[in-house]
């Protein structure tokens, strides 16, 4: 969608855009933080497997927990950008045999009454958790470990970005069952190819 096309729709559906934009960017380094976890995870596997035979370690403890503060990092901050593509889990008992109404309906319901109250809940009780970590300084309990309070800040981000997507999510349904189509809302079909072409 072009800038004009764009200063033309209502102020919620460029918010709902603004929102798809930052949460594009996050999903781009989560998916960086992937390709991190994976090369850190090999090199630790392999350099266990070859200092067996050697007098002196290969891997440290601060690369084994950087490999799974990558994993902790892919799920809180990915979860927006899952959400933003569709591709969240769902219990499909009734939503995938209802016509697209009803499922704009289901998912408009489902954000204002469940996701958006869970995510303010999370941030909520996410905020006391990181900041008791952060006032105390936490660290790992193993020998040469990192620091546990910059992962604990996380899971109110977490909260945060999953909020925001879902009020973006909200919106979109809106003005979906207000007749405007799925191009007009940033939406494209099918669900996976959503980010295909779209410009950052």
């Amino acid at each position: 969608m072009d800038r004009a096309a764009r200063s033309e729709l209502p102020v919620a559906l460029r918010l709902s855009l603004g929102i798809d934009g930052v949460t594009r960017r996050i999903g781009r380094l989560v998916g960086l933080a992937l390709a991190v976890m994976v090369l850190v995870g090999a090199y630790n596997a392999i350099a266990r497997s070859v200092q067996r035979g050697l007098d002196f370690r290969l891997t440290t403890n601060a690369l084994l927990e950087t490999q799974w503060y990558l994993f902790g990092l892919l799920f809180l901050l990915g979860a927006g950008y899952t959400l933003r593509r569709d591709e969240h889990v769902r219990v499909d008992v009734l939503h995938g045999g209802l016509p697209a109404r009803g499922r704009h309906w289901t998912d408009l319901a489902g954000a204002l009454v469940l996701l958006l109250p869970f995510c303010a809940f999370g941030l909520w009780t996410g905020i006391d958790f990181a900041w008791e970590s952060i006032s105390r300084g936490e660290w790992s309990g193993d020998p040469g470990g990192l620091p546990r309070w910059p992962l604990k800040l996380c899971v109110p981000l977490c909260f945060l970005l999953l909020g925001l997507q879902g009020v973006s999510e909200a919106i979109k349904r809106y003005y979906l069952l207000r007749g405007y189509g799925a191009e007009d809302v940033g939406l494209r079909e099918p669900g996976p190819s959503q980010d295909a072409g779209e410009g950052a």
